[in-house]
């Protein structure tokens, strides 16, 4: 994520530096925006790979396919379409995954995978991916990718969050007031990580209020990094509060 958008609730100069916006609004191949694209596909990869998987695929052959699809996607760069739609990244891969999936069956295995090139890393993503549970069998393929996607997103604002906090020399505040952001039974209470850090209780609280507003213009950022427009912001939002919800 780059941070150096700004505030993208302001106004439409800033958010034309968004990574899709730079994506729909390139005319042709540009090295920026094939760099916005390869950034958002790093993020997306998991929650597509879980859909594959849903979708009957080994774990192996899930692997494969969707990495060959972002390679597909990243040779063909052709967002004509999608441009005159003004989407949102979210639908539209998983459109064009589902037509990927569609073809691959149609061919049966014809077209060797990969093309010999892997245009995104899979050893963190991999390494992540292990951590996690199978998705729950209950779920439809549209609900594990709506579910991964949405924690991706949370995931990536508080790994930005932290970063934030590292560098400013609080990292242990970070740790112990990261976990104020859930309501969760058996959390510390605020009084306490004031004891524990040698920091008054309204000092904490004051800290917390920082990282709780930092927390929601990150969100909101990461969110426009994948919308065409300042007015999809909100909607999106909203759907991610649903998705997390069910």
């Amino acid at each position: 994520m780059n941070s150096s958008t700004g505030s993208l609730g302001q106004g439409g100069a800033t958010f034309l530096t968004t990574h899709w916006s730079v994506v729909l609004t390139a005319q042709g191949r540009t090295p920026a925006a094939e760099e916005a694209l390869d950034q958002l596909c790093r993020s997306y990869w998991l929650p597509l790979y879980a859909f594959v998987r849903r979708e009957g695929h080994s774990p192996e052959e899930a692997k494969d396919l969707t990495q060959d699809f972002f390679a597909r996607l990243l040779q063909r760069g052709d967002f004509d379409a999608v441009r005159r739609e003004k989407g949102r990244l979210r639908s539209y891969l998983l459109v064009a995954l589902k037509h990927f999936l569609s073809n691959e069956r149609q061919r049966a295995g014809a077209i060797k995978r990969g093309h010999g090139k892997q245009p995104i890393s899979l050893d963190e993503i991999l390494a992540h991916q292990r951590s996690e549970p199978e998705p729950a069998v209950t779920m439809t393929a549209e609900q594990i990718y709506e579910r991964r996607w949405a924690l991706r997103v949370l995931e990536q604002v508080l790994a930005h969050l932290g970063d934030e906090f590292r560098a400013s020399g609080k990292t242990v505040l970070f740790e112990r007031l990261k976990d104020q952001l859930v309501d969760e039974p058996g959390r510390s209470s605020q009084a306490e990580i004031g004891r524990e850090l040698g920091m008054s209780e309204n000092a904490v609280k004051q800290a917390f209020h920082r990282l709780r507003e930092r927390y929601r213009q990150l969100l909101r950022e990461q969110i426009a990094h994948t919308v065409a427009t300042p007015g999809e912001i909100e909607d999106e939002l909203r759907h991610l509060i649903a998705v997390l919800r069910t």
